[in-house]
């Protein structure tokens, strides 16, 4: 049976607690649904690079939150794999969107999209990233178990 919208957003919202790279980085969760997530940064001095600008790892971490949340909206447990981010432009002020959405879903991988555009609706950044599913289970017990 397919999860609600609203059960996605809450399963979403669950996990992203638990996210403190990007919850430490100010990036947020616009929307969710089936296969499709919208994040948000607002750009603040902690977010730029020495010249004024969002930094690259910023951008790669909105884009690789985006993609991770349309992976997880079937309601499985992915990492990612693989990415590909094309910079195309910069800003230093204003807000930074990454929109994903899911281009293909396999039994063990799921192959996602993502723009980044900027206030003004102009394109930032373009990538593709690929998940891994994994078994909860098992990632639960290695972060209860780290490894030495």
């Amino acid at each position: 049976m397919e999860e609600s919208k609203e059960q996605i957003r809450r399963n979403t919202e669950n996990r992203m607690r638990k996210n403190a790279f990007m919850l430490h980085n100010y990036i947020e969760l616009e929307s969710v649904e089936k296969d499709r997530a919208v994040f948000k940064l607002d750009i603040r001095p902690e977010s730029c690079n020495p010249y004024g600008m969002v930094h690259g790892g910023a951008i790669y971490t909105l884009a690789d939150n985006a993609t991770g949340t349309a992976a997880h909206s079937d309601g499985r447990y992915y990492v990612t794999q693989t990415s590909a981010l094309h910079f195309l432009r910069n800003q230093s002020r204003g807000t930074v969107r990454a929109t994903a959405w899911v281009r293909h879903r396999g039994k063990s991988t799921v192959l996602t999209a993502v723009d980044i555009t900027g206030e003004d609706g102009r394109l930032l950044a373009t990538g593709e990233f690929t998940f891994f599913c994994v078994d909860k289970a098992l990632m639960d017990q290695k972060v209860a178990k780290p490894e030495k």
